[in-house]
C-alpha cells in the first residue's frame, strides 16, 4: 500500500523553494532524504522547521518530507517553515490564528538586489574622480 499525501504545501525564501508532503504517522520529519538533524547542522534551523508543528501541537500525528532546493541552509530551513505552515493549514483551517500571530504564513519577499550595468554592484558606484 502507498503511503497517502493528507496535505501539500510549498514554501519560500530568497532563491530557496519547498515541497512540503505531510502524511499520517509519527512525527518523522525528512529533508532531502535526510533526517532532519541530519540535513540542518544548526539547532536554529531544526527547530526553525519544528516551529509550525509545535504551534499548532501536531509534534508525533505527522510524517512531514520536504524537498527543498536552491539557496543556502538558513534560506531553505525558512522555505521549509513556510511550506510546513501551508500545508498544516490545509489539514487545520482552525490553526490559521496561531500560524498568522507567530508570522508562519507569511512569505519573506526580501531577495537580492541585481547588479546594474555600469555599476560595480546592486548599489555601489564605481569610485568617483574629479580630476
Amino acid at each position: 500500500m502507498a503511503v497517502k499525501n493528507i496535505a501539500i504545501g510549498t514554501g519560500r525564501r530568497k532563491t530557496s523553494v519547498a515541497r512540503v508532503f505531510v502524511r499520517e504517522g509519527s512525527g518523522k520529519i525528512v529533508v532531502n532524504g535526510k533526517d532532519v538533524a541530519e540535513y540542518f547542522p544548526t539547532e536554529a534551523q531544526i527547530r526553525a522547521v519544528h516551529q509550525p508543528l509545535l504551534v499548532t501541537n501536531y509534534e508525533n500525528k505527522y510524517d512531514i518530507l520536504i524537498n527543498v532546493q536552491g539557496g543556502g541552509l538558513k534560506g531553505q530551513a525558512a522555505a521549509c517553515l513556510h511550506g510546513l505552515s501551508r500545508a498544516l493549514l490545509q489539514i487545520d483551517p482552525d490553526a490559521r490564528a496561531s500560524l498568522k500571530a507567530n508570522g508562519y504564513l507569511t512569505r519573506d519577499s526580501r531577495m537580492v538586489e541585481r547588479k546594474k550595468y555600469g555599476q560595480r554592484g546592486a548599489r555601489r558606484r564605481f569610485q568617483f574622480s574629479k580630476r
